[in-house]
């Protein structure tokens, strides 16, 4: 850390998520404005000396000619997080980051790994870790009119409310694997704005040409779901048995195997309608 601390820092910005002190300095100051769109929504800022997790980011030379190739760093305290040609690839690194660590050791939020939309004054939850088809699912709920809580965390208090934790919504091609990312207004959608008790769980992943037929579990069945996807759940057990529990007491819980996401989600809000 004495090494970095020694790099010239043009600009540092702080804030406070979910209770989590977060800072992040950069060596050039035209690399903060950018920076500050993949910083969470849910974050406050502060003013603080000290943090609990301090990210550096080191812009390379765009000047650079080869074969010299300047790469922009990032760091997470002393771990060095991304080493890339591409700056944007450096923030986007930056946001899955602070994510993830605010879901590991936030005391006030239990986090899973699940896609959220907001229907009818109840949550949607769809746990499951990357590459399971949530965020896809998530966008087919978005454009049948459902609101956006996010495609990569359930944020639960201690009573089971989801809160919203937006980021633009990452959907991948099933062809060459690239990303886009977009907003839920991009789809025509709008984004929650106030936490909400859930009201259907649905444990699915896709397969192609699958009917959407679902079995309905048990309320024990579908934390079992959550909390295999909790961020928290080896180092705080009771905490998030006891969250997950209150989450799921009023839900319903729904199982199976889906096809196409906007056939599934169609069908699913009719039914919830």
């Amino acid at each position: 850390m004495e090494k970095l601390d020694r790099l010239g820092w043009a600009e540092t910005v702080s804030f406070t998520v979910f209770g989590v002190r977060i800072g992040v300095r950069v060596n050039a100051a035209e690399l903060l404005a950018p920076l500050v769109s993949h910083l969470p929504v849910a974050r406050k800022p502060a003013s603080f000396g000290i943090v609990d997790r301090l990210y550096s980011l080191i812009g390379g030379d765009p000047a650079s000619r080869p074969p010299v190739r300047c790469f922009s760093l990032l760091y997470g305290d002393t771990q060095q997080l991304a080493r890339t040609l591409n700056l944007e690839e450096l923030y986007w690194a930056l946001e899955s980051d602070v994510d993830f660590y605010v879901g590991q050791v936030a005391r006030r939020r239990l986090f899973v790994h699940a896609g959220v939309v907001g229907w009818k004054g109840r949550a949607i939850v769809i746990p499951g870790q990357s590459h399971s088809g949530k965020s896809t699912l998530v966008k087919a709920f978005v454009q049948a009119g459902a609101s956006y809580y996010s495609d990569e965390y359930a944020v639960l208090d201690q009573h089971g409310a989801v809160y919203p934790f937006p980021r633009r919504i990452s959907l991948r091609d099933r062809t060459d694997e690239t990303v886009t990312k977009i907003t839920p207004e991009e789809l025509g959608g709008k984004t929650g704005a106030r936490p909400l008790p859930v009201g259907l769980l649905l444990l699915t992943h896709y397969k192609p040409g699958e009917q959407w037929r679902p079995k309905v579990l048990s309320s024990g069945r579908g934390v079992l779901g959550l909390i295999a996807n909790a961020l928290a759940a080896r180092k705080q057990p009771k905490r998030a048995l006891a969250t997950l529990e209150k989450a799921v007491c009023q839900a319903q819980v729904l199982s199976g195997t889906r096809g196409e996401a906007n056939q599934t989600a169609e069908s699913i809000l009719k039914r919830f309608g």
